[in-house]
């Protein structure tokens, strides 16, 4: 799962409009334009499985992963407002995101805080999407890497958590 279909199913799950999209980025860091983001949530042609009638990629823009992360502060600030620096702290945070390839344990993350979300609600959630899970090994996907119980979030479990979303918030 690309960087591009977790923004497509996450924008789908949480029924974000594309002005709403081009503010979040907006909040988060990043400059974009309502035509960029289309762009963004057009399926690239390497999601599907080799079939030659997608569009080719000047049509579409492919979404790194700094560009994840800067979404994912954005909604954390329109979720829950910006937060004020303490003295001694830096205004923008260091993005999270550099040293690992993986985002599926930060989206995991960076959604639970954006939503105010606790470990019940999370489990509910992943059972909503079709997967249970237990509080250790939510626990585990929820710790910082490096950790000894730290688990890698596979994509399996942020299509789940993904699903989830969308049948608590769309019914």
């Amino acid at each position: 799962m690309d960087n591009n279909d977790i923004l497509i199913r996450l924008r789908y799950a949480l029924d974000l409009k594309n002005t709403d999209m081009v503010e979040i980025f907006k909040l988060g860091g990043v400059e974009t334009t309502k035509d960029e983001v289309l762009k963004i949530l057009t399926k690239t042609k390497d999601s599907y499985d080799e079939d030659e009638n997608l569009a080719d990629t000047d049509e579409n823009m492919k979404c790194n992963n700094i560009m994840l992360d800067s979404f994912l502060n954005g909604l954390i600030t329109i979720k829950r407002g910006k937060q004020e620096a303490k003295p001694g702290q830096a205004n923008t945070p260091e993005p999270s995101i550099n040293q690992t390839p993986n985002v599926n344990n930060l989206l995991l993350k960076k959604v639970k805080i954006a939503l105010s979300l606790t470990s019940e609600d999370m489990l509910d959630i992943f059972e909503d999407g079709g997967i249970v899970v237990s509080k250790g090994e939510l626990g585990a996907l929820l710790r910082k890497e490096g950790h000894k119980n730290y688990k890698e979030c596979g994509d399996n479990f942020a299509r789940k958590f993904l699903r989830g979303l969308t049948v608590r918030y769309r019914g």
